[in-house]
């Protein structure tokens, strides 16, 4: 498995979870690492990105609330995502480079 991705779950509103995804040396060394989102019926969507220099960038929705960060030791790339939503819940997918793909973890964020 190239990109392992962790963390997820349920959550209630104003709460907070934070992803996690691993990725080989190579891919992570090379690559813009992020997270992209799908609600339930809904396409797939930027959550946010991070450079290899650390730049990030967010998508609207989650600015403020959200933040990734690279661990370039342990070629991890992290989601906090604080002030959740209801709206928030979808699949979270972990990306490399927006060419490979985690197999997707669930969040779930209750009313």
């Amino acid at each position: 498995v190239q990109l392992q991705a962790y963390g997820g779950g349920l959550a209630q509103a104003g709460g907070s979870l934070r992803l996690s995804c691993s990725a080989t040396r190579i891919i992570f060394s090379v690559s813009v690492m992020g997270w992209y989102r799908q609600a339930p019926g809904k396409q797939r969507e930027l959550v946010a990105l991070i450079g290899s220099t650390g730049s990030a960038n967010y998508a609207d929705s989650v600015k403020g609330r959200f933040t990734i960060s690279r661990d370039d030791a342990k070629n991890t790339v992290t989601l906090q995502m604080n002030s959740l939503k209801p709206e928030d819940t979808a699949v979270y997918y972990c990306t490399a480079g927006m060419t490979m793909w985690g197999q997707g973890t669930l969040v779930t964020v209750s009313s």
